[in-house]
């Protein structure tokens, strides 16, 4: 079959041919977004979930959705290096340069740039090419405490929107690699808007441990954000997502190869991308049957041991990799930590720091009090494929 035509897209946050599964999540924010362009009172959002459930796709999704309604938006990911201050700086900067064009909010842009401009130089923000050319607004975010000087820079913000007729939109990838002061400071900067009725909405998306972690910043935070949770697709979906891009290219495929692609993927949307990706290009002719499926999973299991599984055990030390190969010896998590350390032959005590630094990486989560899990699907399997016996 022609791999020009193949319609599937297995890569980090691509778009899919079939968005399939997740209608309640996107009804859910179009609604959020229409009715804070109201002036009706929503919550922002934070999606959860493990690696590969398409909660970046998503958040684009909600990005196109917000501009639709009329919002201006703003898209980042979260490293784990930067500081909040610096990644919302040049954001922020282009959101109130496109308020200004605004006749009726030019005056709320203006004092809003001059909070910008004290923002920048309390957090000595290296400004570069994206300088405000005002002065700076003194008594305004220029305390030096995140917490304080946030809120009122997105105040400032949703005034200007208000005044356009518009709104603003942040949406923010990796959530879970924010710095525990500047989650905080953002969840505060939300609530504030929130209790102004501005026209403001946060959409973050990060793994599972964000949530726990949004309320030890603050206690308010999971009444603050509503926080769909992000999985694996049930069986009609899954089936949906493979079947329906191939027949949209005039081919077909039988119901044991779809069954035996869910099988194998177990419905996790990134993996359904890749197994149908393969099926393709490894078939002749359509339908693809039940042996091109068999064939695809090992294809696609090949690709992912060198790529996507490979390029985040090679992030791991030595100390972290015996960790959570231990894990894998075990079987499919969930799992509990001292049986982990059990395992290693050691107390349970002695390997905290090493979660700990794992679970920083974004490579194992929390699930409940004394457990443990991979955040990538399938990791499990990897690591016994790469060290059998």
């Amino acid at each position: 079959m022609d791999p020009v035509r193949n319609p599937f897209a297995p890569g980090a946050g691509s778009q899919p041919p079939e968005l399939a599964g997740r209608d309640e999540i996107i009804a859910n924010a179009n609604v959020a977004l229409q009715r804070v362009l109201q002036g009706k009172s929503d919550q922002s959002q934070i999606l959860l979930g493990l690696r590969g459930v398409g909660k970046t796709v998503l958040l684009n999704k909600i990005e196109a959705m917000a501009e639709e309604h009329g919002y201006l938006t703003s898209f980042m990911e979260a490293p784990e290096d930067r500081p909040l201050p610096a990644l919302l700086y040049p954001m922020i900067q282009q959101t109130l340069r496109k308020l200004s064009v605004s006749e009726n909010a030019k005056a709320a842009a203006y004092f809003a740039m001059r909070a910008l401009r004290s923002f920048a130089r309390t957090f000595k923000i290296e400004v570069g090419d994206f300088s405000v050319a005002v002065d700076p607004e003194p008594g305004v975010a220029d305390s030096g405490n995140l917490e304080f000087d946030l809120p009122e820079l997105f105040v400032r913000i949703g005034e200007a929107a208000t005044a356009a007729g518009k709104g603003w939109v942040l949406l923010i990838d990796e959530l879970q690699y924010l710095k525990q002061a500047d989650l905080s400071a953002l969840i505060v900067a939300t609530h504030k808007i929130t209790q102004r009725n501005l026209p403001v909405l946060v959409f973050g998306a990060g793994l599972p441990q964000i949530a726990s972690l949004s309320g030890d910043a603050k206690s308010y935070a999971e009444r603050l954000f509503a926080y769909p949770r992000v999985g694996a697709l049930p069986e009609d979906a899954a089936i949906a997502a493979v079947r329906n891009p191939i027949e949209d290219e005039g081919e077909r495929i039988s119901s044991e190869a779809l069954s035996a692609i869910f099988a194998e993927t177990r419905g996790y949307p990134y993996y359904l991308q890749e197994w149908g990706y393969q099926a393709w290009n490894l078939a002749e002719k359509s339908p693809i049957g039940a042996d091109i499926a068999k064939a695809a999973s090992k294809a696609a299991l090949r690709r992912l041991d060198e790529g996507f599984f490979k390029v985040r055990y090679d992030r791991l030390t030595p100390k972290e990799k015996d960790y959570v190969c231990a894990m894998a010896t075990l079987g499919n998590g969930r799992y509990k930590s001292s049986d982990v350390a059990d395992a290693l032959g050691d107390a349970q005590q002695r390997f905290g720091p090493v979660r700990a630094s794992i679970i920083k990486k974004g490579m194992i989560f929390s699930p409940a009090y004394g457990e443990i899990d991979f955040t990538v699907p399938l990791f499990s399997e990897y690591l016994r494929r790469q060290q059998p016996g």
